[in-house]
């Protein structure tokens, strides 16, 4: 099944089909609308940047700036955007640049910055109507959102979209369906049996291809989700901190170890009425000597409530 080309980008109004509806894979596509109701909308990136053969440019910038919206519960290829961007520190294109990326000189030349860019893009989600907060954005391998994009708005003190700290590198959900190895993104379309239309590194002809690609997983039923972030896990809480805020009682004035005894009087009592049991660990182990609190109503069974303290 042929992908679209930027050439042929009208048509990425339309709704991707099925190459056999008749397949169990249909059958998948079927279930689309319930599966992904996390997302209303992916958007599928693939950034081209200054560049020069076999040696590193610094600071890489990005020349190209394309996406492809793409509807989560039909994977229908809504829409698609490009612009050009300006390069700020190495503004005339190597040769081997243009020759990879098919980008002219006059074309970066004609291009706006990184922070207009943005909010260009920021534009054309809104005229599509796609929320923010209902989409995901899609990429092949990670270098787009993890280094690129961040790097290039860390070093212009640009501050991006929250929406592209989160992302879902196609990759991840490709091998899980078709197996681990080393392919490139051309290669891994031909693999899924679609024919790669456009131009390998034109970063819009990517983005599309990338977008026929996620369509042809979703309709295997391949699962699409959120595979790398930018943003920072929670931090941990530690277990005797919680039992403390769930299990002290309102009334709490121990009165705590002395010289590593425990003190046998308390003016505390527990959930079930009784007198809070004061003690000392005495396993052998890290824990020894620190004393605690804890139900006083022991049966054969343990306590009959939850309460528990460690000593401050």
């Amino acid at each position: 099944m042929p992908c679209l080309s930027s050439s042929s980008a009208a048509a990425a109004a339309a709704p991707f089909q099925p190459a056999d509806p008749a397949s169990r894979g249909a059958m998948a596509w079927q279930q689309l609308s319930s599966r992904t109701r996390e997302f209303d909308h992916f958007v599928v990136i693939d950034f081209e940047a200054t560049c020069e053969r076999n040696s590193k440019i610094y600071p890489q910038e990005i020349i190209e700036f394309p996406a492809v919206l793409v509807d989560a519960a039909t994977g229908g290829l809504v829409a698609s955007f490009r612009t050009y961007v300006k390069p700020r520190h190495h503004p005339r294109l190597t040769a081997f640049c243009s020759e990879l990326t098919g980008i002219q000189q006059e074309q970066v030349d004609g291009g706006v910055d990184l922070a207009t860019a943005l909010a260009m893009h920021d534009a054309w989600l809104a005229a599509a109507g796609a929320s923010k907060n209902r989409l995901a954005v899609v990429t092949w391998g990670d270098w787009d959102c993890r280094t690129m994009l961040e790097s290039e708005c860390n070093f212009k003190g640009l501050t991006k979209p929250a929406y592209f700290d989160r992302w879902i590198n196609l990759r991840i959900p490709f091998e899980a369906a078709f197996g681990a190895g080393r392919r490139n993104l051309q290669e891994a379309v031909r693999e899924a049996g679609l024919q790669w239309s456009g131009r390998l590194h034109c970063g819009l002809d990517d983005a599309l291809n990338t977008a026929c690609l996620l369509a042809e997983l979703m309709r295997r039923g391949v699962p699409i989700s959120i595979t790398g972030s930018l943003v920072p896990p929670p931090p941990e809480q530690k277990p005797e901190v919680q039992l403390q805020q769930q299990l002290l009682p309102a009334n709490h004035n121990f009165r705590w170890c002395v010289g590593g005894a425990a003190a046998t009087d308390c003016c505390c009592y527990c959930y079930c009425g009784v007198a809070v049991r004061a003690d000392v660990v005495t396993t052998p182990g890290p824990m020894q000597g620190r004393c605690f609190f804890s139900c006083g109503n022991w049966t054969p069974l343990g306590p009959m409530c939850p309460i528990f303290l460690w000593a401050a």
